[in-house]
Formats: C-alpha cells, structure tokens, sequence
C-alpha cells in the first residue's frame, strides 16, 4: 500500500484518483472545497436565472432562462453526488443556505466566502432585468468556459468525469446568453449594455481568485489546478474583449 508521500509524489506526476479510499487527508479538503464551491455557484445561479424568468421579453427567452435554472441546478445535483461519496449529507446540504439571497445591489464585497456560504461572490449580487440577466449570464459564461478547461482535467476521475459531462451544457448556456446580447446589441441602448458590461466585468473577473496565489503551489501539486488564475484571467479577458468588439460594444 502506498503511504502518503508516495500518493503525493503520484499526484504530482500526473496521477489520478478514482476512490475516496485512497484520496490523502489534506488532498480531501481541498477537493471537497473546489467541489463545494462549485456547488454553491451552481445553485445560487439557478436561483437567480429562476428569478430573470418573468423579466424574459419572448417565448424563446423565457425557455432559455427556464433551461438554465434547470441545468444548473441539475449540474449542483451531479457534484453533491460526489460529494456524498466522501460522507456529505446531501439533503441537509441542500438546506443550509438561502441560495435566492442576495446583497444590494452597489454593496462591495471581497472574494472571501460568507457565513459558510461558498458559491462565488459574483452570485451575490441581484440581476436586476432582463437585459441584466444577459449580460451577466454573458460575462460569467465566458468565465465558466475558461475555468472548465482546469476542472475538466483533475486528478480526482469521477469528478472529472462528471464536469466533461457538464461542459457541453453550461458552454449551450453561454451561447445562449451570447444570441441574447446579439439581440440587444442590433436593437437596443448599446449605452446601457455598456453600463451593465461595466457593473459585471469587476464582479466576474474576482471569480478568478488572488492573482499570485499563494494555494495554487499545493493545488498543482495535488493535480486539482494547472494553470495559475492571472493566466486564465487573462484568456478570459481576450475572450470577453474579443465580442465585445465584435458587437460593438468596448
């Protein structure tokens, strides 16, 4: 049997893993965290697209916010599972916070989880319209492609398995938002796409985590992080600034 050291140096070789049962102690905390996170997000985000329903102007736009507060709660459901392999209760996880809530509007938040709460801070803000929830679902669409390409790559297979699962749908979901901001691009107040553009931009960028971060040394080692944030910051930047260009909206 491998002790400890021999799995970290396997880790850091490239190794995967496909079982609790051979996943070190502290290698179990950080991919519980990364999980947790993930579900938290997923959850809060289906909860405010629930509530962007009755903003949609259309038929097919109100199928498109209904499809994501689906999907997303769904992909929350598919990692809780696996969770519950490493002994989460998974109803009473489902519980333990309001993921409708929501801080004002104009309130400064840091990075920093709150009160146990481990969804993202950008899930904390409110969606305030329609064209809010466009963008929005825009900006942190690109975002969700950029950081895929890591959690689709772990070291932890099962959970692996289940983001390449996922990346198709949440990538529809991008699209999606993407046909929205082209649709009010062509007919509506570029100025005010702007604004929101602005209002969004910080919020999603601090997804990104601390620049130089100080855990991704560890996480690399445990195979959980390949690429360090500020160089998928920046692909995501590239991205963004790419349609909106495209758009005629930087």
């Amino acid at each position: 049997m491998m002790d400890t050291m021999n799995i970290d140096d396997y880790l850091a070789q490239g190794g995967v893993l496909t079982s609790p049962d051979n996943v070190p102690a502290r290698y179990r905390g950080e991919l519980l965290r990364l999980m947790a996170s993930f579900v938290d997000s997923e959850l809060a985000a289906s909860a405010g697209f629930a509530a962007s329903i009755n903003f949609a102007p259309g038929i097919k736009e109100r199928i498109a916010a209904s499809r994501i507060t689906l999907e997303k709660a769904d992909h929350a459901e598919r990692v809780l599972n696996v969770m519950a392999d490493f002994g989460t209760d998974t109803d009473r996880y489902q519980a333990m916070h309001d993921w409708a809530s929501r801080v004002e509007r104009d309130a400064s938040l840091d990075a920093a989880r709150r009160d146990g709460d481990m969804r993202l801070s950008v899930f904390h803000y409110p969606l305030s319209s329609w064209d809010d929830a466009v963008v929005m679902n825009v900006l942190m669409g690109l975002a969700t492609q950029v950081q895929l390409t890591e959690l689709t790559r772990l070291s932890y297979a099962p959970l692996a398995e289940v983001f390449r699962e996922i990346a198709p749908r949440e990538r529809r979901h991008m699209e999606l938002g993407i046909e929205g901001i082209e649709k009010l691009a062509t007919g509506g107040d570029k100025a005010r796409l702007r604004e929101l553009i602005a209002y969004w931009r910080p919020r999603v960028a601090a997804t990104f985590g601390s620049l130089n971060s100080s855990r991704f040394e560890t996480l690399s080692r445990f195979g959980l992080r390949r690429t360090p944030n500020e160089t998928l910051l920046s692909r995501w930047q590239q991205d963004l600034d790419a349609l909106l260009d495209r758009l005629g909206l930087n």
